[in-house]
């Protein structure tokens, strides 16, 4: 019998990203066959999933969407805050099927670009390392970095025993003590903008994210406000990552000549690692 790994299954369901998916799993929230389940667990089509105690379903949309927001500072990107402060969640259009999955997360005092889908394969896939794609920043810092520091940080600078790098650096500009610079990272993992120029003796005052992969931060969305791709942005996005659109999208809304925020970039080299 094919079995395939467990938060994939449940993520094709459409209960939320397989990482998100795995701490569901180790909270003890997903039973299989009436045992509780455990990471790393294989399952087939006989077996009897339960989410919460509630048989598992699909929750997928019949429509891939892939929204863009343009996150503010003081929101955090859980689904529901202990502390009672804003998510991300708290402002998304409600889905008919589905629900929102977030392509990764930003610390708190992190704004910029933010990608949701209610597809957890895409999700799933943006996300994970092997398939390699990159994401930028716009960082102001205080002070003006010299070439010496520039070349350590594209390098590589060991912290706690891992090295972390970006791969690229550019000025952009600034006066004064503040100055601000453009950074690529092809993974971005928790707080490594700021962990790398704390390193070399630079506090940073803000943090924006602009790019993940080929999706830009369009310059006309404000703070806190969100937009859709469109058609043409999602097949194309769908196309470059190889994965089926087997969700279409929903031919009853009207783009509105609604410009691509998509650059060109490079084809990616899929192979077999992301299953």
């Amino acid at each position: 019998m094919q079995t395939q790994k467990l938060q994939k299954v449940l993520a094709d369901l459409g209960y939320g990203s397989r990482r998100e998916l795995e701490g569901w799993i180790t909270a003890g929230r997903v039973s299989v066959n009436g045992e509780t389940a455990h990471l790393g667990q294989r399952v087939g089509t006989s077996d009897v999933i339960h989410v919460d105690d509630r048989r598992a379903k699909s929750k997928q949309s019949d429509h891939a969407r892939v929204l863009v927001l343009n996150k503010s500072a003081g929101v955090v990107c859980s689904r529901r805050d202990p502390e009672g402060r804003r998510t991300i969640f708290d402002a998304l259009p409600r889905l008919k099927g589905g629900r929102w999955i977030s392509v990764g997360r930003l610390d708190i005092q992190t704004t910029g670009l933010l990608l949701l889908t209610n597809d957890g394969a895409l999700a799933h896939r943006l996300m994970h390392p092997s398939t390699g794609l990159d994401r930028e920043y716009a960082v102001r810092v205080d002070g003006r970095l010299d070439e010496e520091v520039l070349a350590a940080l594209k390098t590589g600078v060991v912290i706690d025993g891992e090295t972390h790098q970006f791969s690229d650096v550019q000025y952009y500009n600034g006066s004064g003590r503040n100055h601000w610079y453009h950074v690529v990272l092809l993974e971005g993992k928790n707080r490594e903008v700021r962990k790398l120029f704390e390193h070399v003796g630079f506090t940073v005052s803000r943090l924006k994210r602009v790019r993940y992969g080929p999706v830009i931060l369009p310059s006309t969305l404000l703070r806190g406000k969100l937009t859709e791709l469109s058609r043409d942005d999602l097949k194309a996005l769908y196309r470059l990552l190889k994965l089926p659109l087997k969700a279409k999208p929903n031919p009853q809304r009207r783009d509105r000549k609604r410009p691509s925020l998509l650059l060109p970039y490079p084809e990616l080299e899929l192979l077999g690692k992301l299953r």
